[in-house]
């Protein structure tokens, strides 16, 4: 039977006896990997600039006055979600953010998925819970997922900001008029895109801290 890790690492091979061989093939593919990821992290960053900074600018206004960040994704984009509203929300240094991740509640999350479909669970929430002022932020790898699309749309009815993540060529989020940032990851590699969705989401919270400690206060 052919080996489970085959289609990540072609060169493992069940009969290899050459230890060494094997582990310089693993160190060169991670070097690679992690070349590649940083390339692609730098390039993103100095093509999004401009939209990283208005973004961020826009943030901070809502926050100042008040505003919260409802944060949501699927699947490993949950995670993201999760951890982009715990660094707005407990930073390592600087101002917090009243954060929430529409990911957190497995009791909310299953029973809207379960009661009224999936496709709503994000939005649903945020019809109990958002107001004007506040900012929706959404992370998907291909920027179709219908249930990122409809948040997004209740969001921009109930006048918060939006901003969305995205890969490949943005998809339908990059395409809609209920995204009011949208910051679009060209790559079609799942693993490459998120990562640097992550270094876009610690790059907006830099911007923001910049808005919102513009003195430099913090370490």
């Amino acid at each position: 039977m052919s080996e489970p890790t085959g289609f990540l690492y072609p060169f493992i091979d069940a009969e290899e006896r050459d230890a060494p061989a094997l582990l310089r093939d693993l160190a060169a593919s991670a070097e690679s990997k992690m070349a590649e990821s940083r390339a692609m992290r730098a390039a993103t960053l100095a093509r999004l600039g401009g939209t990283l900074q208005d973004a961020g600018a826009a943030m901070a206004q809502r926050f100042r006055a008040g505003g919260r960040l409802f944060t949501f994704g699927n699947g490993g984009s949950a995670t993201d979600a999760e951890g982009a509203a715990e660094l707005f929300r407990r930073p390592p240094h600087g101002r917090p953010v009243a954060a929430v991740s529409l990911v957190d509640d497995r009791a909310v999350l299953t029973a809207l998925a379960n009661d009224v479909g999936f496709e709503l669970v994000f939005s649903r929430q945020l019809i109990a819970h958002a107001r004007p002022g506040d900012v929706a932020m959404g992370l998907s790898t291909s920027g179709n997922s219908p249930n990122l699309l409809r948040a997004f749309g209740e969001a921009a009815r109930r006048g918060l900001l939006t901003v969305g993540l995205s890969g490949y060529r943005g998809g339908a989020m990059e395409a809609s008029d209920d995204v009011d940032h949208c910051l679009v990851v060209e790559s079609d590699s799942v693993h490459r895109i998120q990562e640097t969705q992550d270094a876009l989401v610690l790059e907006l919270w830099s911007i923001v801290q910049g808005h919102l400690d513009p003195v430099g206060t913090a370490p």
